[in-house]
């Protein structure tokens, strides 16, 4: 194992246990983000049927969300178009609520200063995807931050609940 494996793993150690760098969302709080979000931007979204964005993204829209997909090697993803940056897609549109990412963590601490510059709520890190210098940018800038969860895993529990 690399150091870089190493630190991943110790992050993801530290998440589990409890022991972040930063406090994060908890699930309560998670689904209330979800309960009342309306427009996400899916970082890393992609246009294959086999990559989880898509299909995250899919099942996002189908709920009724805004979803806004961002990469700058697509031209759209589901039929909506794609923006080359969080920052162009909050240009044209505004800020998010949620910035939902399916990037590796390495790609993390960008997307987090550009979640607080252009003013979007929560940083959403998708399953496996646990970086606590992002977490650390989005809290000290304002936002929300859940990690290493699924945004439709956790919209489904909105579901079964009264």
């Amino acid at each position: 194992m690399d150091r870089a494996d190493e630190a991943r793993t110790r992050a993801i150690l530290d998440l589990q246990e409890g022991r972040g760098e930063v406090p994060l969302l908890d699930e309560a709080a998670a689904l209330d983000v979800l309960r009342s979000a309306r427009r996400i931007a899916v970082v890393g979204a992609s246009p294959d049927r086999t990559r989880p964005s898509h299909s995250v993204m899919g099942y996002l829209l189908a709920q009724g969300y805004a979803c806004v997909p961002v990469n700058p090697a697509v031209g759209e993803v589901l039929g909506v178009p794609a923006f080359p940056s969080l920052e162009a897609a909050a240009a044209a549109s505004g800020p998010f609520d949620i910035v939902d990412v399916f990037r590796r963590p390495e790609h993390t601490p960008a997307i987090a200063r550009a979640a607080v510059a252009t003013g979007c709520g929560t940083l959403w890190l998708q399953l496996g995807v646990v970086d606590w210098e992002a977490a650390r940018i989005a809290h000290d800038g304002g936002l929300g931050v859940v990690m290493d969860r699924c945004t439709a895993i956790e919209h489904r529990k909105l579901r079964s609940r009264p």
